[in-house]
């Protein structure tokens, strides 16, 4: 399991939840108060980390989310093959091929360490 539960209330800016089976990361939360026979609610604005997608939604603040484990890791570049780059991981030694972001062509030369965020079996280059 990559992610695990927690209520609307715990999150804060700047961390993760899931939206629509998505890992974003939240940009600002903004919680009304209860009504008279309602409860709180939290509107969350978020940005996708792999789509880059802008999303929002509007949950009970007792409501139980899904945040996914965000796991960030270091990986030597081994190749460059024109858009896409093939890695190491510094850690268990695994190989395996990324796509490379526009902000990054250029600046990955082979034996060159690079961060990369890995969360729920997907990988993106974060820092060259």
């Amino acid at each position: 399991m990559s992610w695990e539960l927690a209520e609307v209330r715990e999150l804060k800016e700047g961390r993760y939840v899931n939206i629509d089976s998505e890992p974003c990361k939240i940009i600002s939360i903004n919680t009304s108060k209860p009504g008279k026979h309602g409860e709180a609610k939290a509107r969350i604005e978020a940005v996708g980390l792999f789509d880059e997608a802008k999303r929002s939604v509007v949950f009970p603040v007792k409501h139980k989310v899904q945040v996914p484990m965000i796991d960030k890791r270091q990986a030597q570049v081994i190749t460059v093959m024109g858009d896409e780059a093939q890695l190491m991981d510094l850690e268990t030694y695994e190989t395996f091929q990324m796509p490379i972001d526009e902000e990054f062509k250029g600046k990955l030369e082979p034996g060159k360490d690079i961060q990369y965020l890995f969360a729920m079996g997907r990988r993106k280059i974060t820092r060259a």
